[in-house]
């Protein structure tokens, strides 16, 4: 394993998330909304901050980072199609780019729905995927800017990644994310199986994530759902929720 993740809880709920190659000892942190707790990770884990990840634009993900990135004095990646509504960008993303930690190279996916610009991040070696707000666990992101078409294909994409995936998303939403879903699919034995895992890591106040993509290809009703009305109709189900 090359690239490992960590979480930073930051604000109510969110995750910024750690990313060290192990390899060579770079780092990176993703959406560093909250500057304070950033700063004192990062220090504790040597005081080396070599990139900034953004995977979309709203400010519970991106507020602090002009302040991290003065303070360590590092590059900002992220979407080139949100360029106008990010920080200022050093380097503008497409989907098929990579970004380079250190001896490992990490592959840009487009993934609207959640919003129009948002990507994400994965890192085969390590199997790590930085989702933002497009994959939660147990759940996905609101249709705050695109279509259920969109989501449906953005979602697509990562259900194709390996099983082994660790999903290092955005915000602590599995608890309520699983009522959800035990609500719609009460019988799904998986699921179950799921949800007593993540009330014991919460109840010992432990994040419920990562994740495995595999798990979740198993229990979570956004990823089982077969086609868009599919999807659709249990997205706005949880909207009402």
């Amino acid at each position: 394993m090359t690239v490992t993740a960590s979480p930073v809880p930051i604000l109510k709920d969110n995750y910024a998330w750690l990313l060290r190659d192990s390899a060579t000892g770079a780092t990176a942190i993703v959406d560093p909304a909250d500057p304070q707790p950033i700063t004192e990770a990062v220090e504790k884990a040597g005081g080396r901050l070599d990139m900034i990840l953004l995977t979309h634009h709203h400010a519970d993900h991106v507020a602090g980072t002009d302040e991290v990135r003065a303070r360590f004095n590092c590059p900002v990646l992220g979407a080139a199609a949100d360029r106008n509504r990010l920080p200022k960008l050093d380097k503008a993303l497409v989907e098929g780019d990579t970004v380079t930690l250190g001896s490992a190279s990490g592959q840009v996916i487009d993934t609207p729905g959640h919003t129009r610009g948002q990507i994400n991040f994965f890192f085969p070696d390590g199997a790590v995927l930085l989702s933002g707000d497009t994959l939660f666990s147990l759940g996905c992101g609101r249709l705050i800017e695109g279509t259920p078409e969109e989501m449906f294909a953005s979602l697509a994409k990562l259900k194709a990644l390996p099983p082994d995936t660790l999903v290092c998303c955005g915000h602590e939403y599995t608890e309520s994310n699983g009522r959800f879903a035990l609500a719609i699919d009460p019988d799904n034995k998986d699921l179950h199986t799921f949800m007593g895992r993540v009330e014991q890591l919460r109840a010992a106040g432990q994040p419920s994530v990562p994740s495995r993509l595999g798990d979740e290809l198993k229990a979570n009703p956004f990823l089982l759902a077969p086609d868009v009305a599919t999807f659709a109709t249990a997205r706005a189900k949880k909207d009402r929720f």
